[in-house]
């Protein structure tokens, strides 16, 4: 079963308000707009593509150790995945598929992280709740995602949205800015070049992992050259 036939199947129930999510239609139409004018808006578009070259970053893992993009393309090719939290559903079946498909990154000689502007003890509960080995950096006001132009703020009335489902992005992330990186998903060679890019403003859309494989086989044909 694909990564996107997952998502379709969970997205069907949580929208038909099957149990356990009993959710109203009213939180769906809300979710439905702020989706559809965040792709009216071309965010996506502004996104780095591939082609760009990679923002150097050092992040917090959940013990506090610095994590740097220098370090991790000293290794080999790098895969990054930009989530929105531990809270997102979409989110952790993605970070699952990750895991699964971790092995044949590896063997690329590739490295994955995931980014997301929670606090690391949320980080920590990603890798309890989804059972991963590889790193999940935290990003402080999504500063990161924001290099890679995925930073989008909220609109108000989907804030209120969140706020009436106890959804506290600020106690979540320990920021109070109520901004979210728009998922993505990106490949970068050795040189710090952007391989593969996959940026989607619906949430409820994600890449399959071995859509990365090409780019991956790439940046390893170009390292042993």
């Amino acid at each position: 079963m694909t990564l996107q036939s997952k998502l379709d199947a969970f997205k069907a129930d949580f929208e038909a308000g099957k149990p356990p999510y009993n959710v109203p239609y009213s939180v769906i139409e809300t979710m439905h707009r702020a989706t559809a004018e965040l792709i009216a808006s071309d965010a996506a578009q502004r996104a780095l593509k591939a082609g760009d070259t990679l923002p150097t970053f050092s992040l917090a893992d959940p013990d506090g150790n610095t994590v740097s993009s220098g370090d991790l393309l000293a290794r080999g090719p790098l895969v990054i995945s930009f989530y929105r939290g531990v809270w997102c559903p979409y989110c952790n079946m993605e970070l699952q598929a990750l895991e699964e498909a971790l092995p044949k990154f590896q063997e690329l000689g590739a490295s994955l992280v995931a980014i997301s502007p929670q606090n690391p003890v949320n980080s920590r509960k990603s890798v309890r709740q989804n059972n991963l080995t590889f790193p999940i950096l935290s990003d402080p006001m999504n500063d990161v995602a924001a290099a890679f132009g995925l930073r989008f703020d909220m609109p108000d009335y989907l804030i209120e949205l969140y706020m009436s489902l106890k959804n506290d992005l600020p106690v979540f992330n320990g920021d109070p800015s109520w901004t979210l990186p728009m998922p993505a998903r990106y490949v970068v060679g050795q040189d710090g070049v952007i391989l593969y890019a996959e940026i989607n403003p619906d949430y409820t859309r994600r890449p399959e992992p071995d859509d990365m494989l090409p780019a991956l086989r790439l940046a390893a044909t170009r390292a042993a050259a």
